[in-house]
This record gives structure tokens, C-alpha cells and sequence, in this order.
């Protein structure tokens, strides 16, 4: 076996089981191929709906106490298909954010049959997610919300009840846009509205009353001006994580990748699907997928000094600081 450094023995004492592959068996059934991805859980569902509810109440006082009583038609009409188009686009971009497999690794193959069939080299060795039995790729990190391990793992968003990884990312982005410029809209015109009722009778800027004309136009506002510089910080942040080709655990982890980084437009032509095109902003038009993962993909060179002084290989848990990190894997927004 293959000398482990102190801090590893931790963890290993406590759960001997997590290296002794034939512990691991594959899932009594296996989700079948296209079977739609949902999470069961309880706080996202209702982080889901609440989203669903905010932009239906929106698209409320959007068009039954700004639009349809106006009487300028034209920037009824103008304003209404921009609104709708937007709100549309933003909750397609939901549905396929939470409804995609955000690129989970397939569950209990961490089997004593499995890693014999990598023929692991000296100074090589595989990470086993002791959680789902699972090997752990470069990059993959543990969700405890999915309770799978997600390639490319950035965070874990309850308010698509889904985590954000290499498969959706580009449908999160999509949403958080979509928002942002729904909410800006909005604002616009609940200002051109006030604006409108003070120079005319309020009772003829809307067919309800005034004090509750007020009352949705300020809660509009606030939810406006909450939404718009949520999402847009959430927009910017994956933009960047885009780019930089890091995701939000590692730069939360702070780790030293020593991993070849793609160019930032490499890396964002593979998230978006191809070359520039308008197909970037159309949310049934779906990512780059890599390819399947081959042998060599779930095999990692063992960084340490310490894990390479000896030239046998072995399958390794993660230490206790690693596993502390893993705790912290999931980050709500």
C-alpha cells in the first residue's frame, strides 16, 4: 500500500469501510436512460414555487394595472410583448435549470471490480466519495441536498432546486439575465406610471382603486429592485466563474489547481453551445456536452510529496480537511 501522510489516518480509523471497494455495490435500480432529473426536496420546491408565484404577480400588475387600462395602445402593445417575452424566457430558463441533470456521476461505481479495471500506475490514484459510493473525477464535488456527486460542481441553488454544474450552467445564466432585465423593465415602467398618475386623475390611470393601485405598484418596485440586483450579482458571478474557468467551490476553497485552465472563450463557447450565435440566449438550445468519461478521467496523480514515495497505488479517502471542505461544498445563495 501506498504511504498516506498523518492527517489521513483520522479519517480512515473512524470509517475503515470507505477504502474497502467491495463495500461498494451499484443501486439496487438504476435511474433509467431519459428519465426526467428532479430533485426531491422540500425547501427548493417551495423556493421554486415561491419564483414561479413572484414573476406570475409581475406579470399581474404588469398588465392589468399598467397596460390594459392605458389608453396609449401602442406602448401597451410594445411594452406588453417585450414584458411577456422576457417573463417567458426566464421561466423556460428555470424549468430547464432545474430539470437537467446538472452532470451527476453515476452512483456505486466504486466497485472493487471497477478500480481493478483502471489499472491504476504508479503515483496514480482515485478519490472515492464515500457518501454516494461514487468515484469522484477531477472537479466533481459531493452535493448533500442531490446526494450525488456533480462534474463541475459551482453551488447548490435553491431557488431552481437544482445544483448549478457542467450540464446547466448555462440555462442558470440564462434565468439570472432574464430576470435581471424583467426586473428592470418593470421599474421603468412602474416610474413612467407614477409619473402618468400625477398628472391625471388616478381613477382614470387604472381600474382599481387608488390605494391599491399604490400598494401593488410599491410591492412591484421592492420585488423590482430585490430581483434586479440579486440576479444581476448572480449573473456577473458566473460570468466570471465562466471565463475564469473556476468554479464557485474552488475559488471558495481557494485551492491551487494545477490543471491546465481553458481560454475564456473556450471555456465559454463549450458552456453556451458553440460559436456566438442566438442560439446562446435560447434556453431549449442546450450546452456543449463533453464527451463520456473515459478510464483516464476518473484516475488523479497523487499531488503530494509524501503519496509518491512509495510506488504502489491504493484507492484513497479524503482526509479530514478534505472532508471538511466537502461540508462546505454546498453554497446557498
Amino acid at each position: 500500500m501506498m504511504l498516506i501522510p498523518t492527517h489521513h489516518f483520522r479519517g480512515i480509523e473512524r470509517k475503515p469501510e470507505y477504502l474497502q471497494p467491495e463495500k461498494c455495490i451499484p443501486p439496487p435500480h438504476s435511474r433509467p436512460a431519459g428519465t426526467m432529473w428532479f430533485i426531491r426536496d422540500g425547501c427548493g420546491i417551495a423556493c421554486a414555487i415561491v419564483t414561479w408565484f413572484l414573476v406570475l404577480y409581475a406579470e399581474f400588475v404588469v398588465l392589468f394595472v399598467m397596460l390594459i387600462p392605458s389608453r396609449d395602445y401602442v406602448y401597451s402593445v410594445i411594452n406588453g410583448l417585450v414584458f411577456n417575452l422576457l417573463a417567458f424566457l426566464a421561466l423556460a430558463s428555470h424549468c430547464r435549470a432545474m430539470l437537467t441533470d446538472p452532470g451527476a456521476v453515476p452512483k456505486g461505481n466504486a466497485t472493487k471490480e471497477f478500480i481493478e479495471s483502471l489499472q491504476l500506475k504508479p503515483g496514480q490514484a482515485v478519490y472515492k466519495c464515500p457518501k454516494c459510493c461514487s468515484i469522484k473525477p477531477d472537479r466533481a464535488h459531493h452535493c448533500s441536498v442531490c446526494k450525488r456527486c456533480i462534474r463541475k460542481m459551482d453551488h447548490h441553488c435553491p431557488w431552481v432546486n437544482n445544483c448549478v454544474g457542467e450540464n446547466n450552467q448555462k440555462y442558470f445564466v440564462l434565468f439570472t439575465m432574464y430576470i435581471a432585465l424583467i426586473s428592470l423593465h418593470a421599474l421603468i415602467m412602474v416610474g413612467f406610471h407614477f409619473l402618468h398618475c400625477f398628472e391625471e386623475d388616478w381613477t382614470k390611470c387604472s381600474s382599481f382603486s387608488p390605494p391599491t393601485t399604490v400598494i401593488l405598484l410599491i410591492l412591484l418596485c421592492f420585488e423590482g429592485l430585490l430581483f434586479l440586483i440579486f440576479t444581476s450579482v448572480m449573473f456577473g458571478t458566473q460570468v466570471h466563474s465562466i471565463c475564469t474557468d473556476e468554479t464557485g467551490i474552488e475559488r471558495l476553497q481557494r485551492k491551487n489547481q494545477r490543471r491546465q485552465r481553458r481560454g475564456s472563450w473556450k471555456s465559454v463557447k463549450e458552456t453556451f453551445g458553440g460559436a456566438f450565435s442566438l442560439h446562446w440566449f435560447n434556453p431549449f438550445s442546450g450546452p456543449s456536452h463533453p464527451k463520456p468519461l473515459s478510464d483516464r478521467d476518473w484516475v488523479r496523480q497523487v499531488s503530494s510529496v509524501s503519496d509518491t514515495e512509495n510506488t504502489e497505488t491504493t484507492t484513497e479517502e479524503p482526509s479530514e480537511e478534505r472532508k471538511d471542505l466537502d461540508s462546505a461544498e454546498v453554497v446557498d445563495e
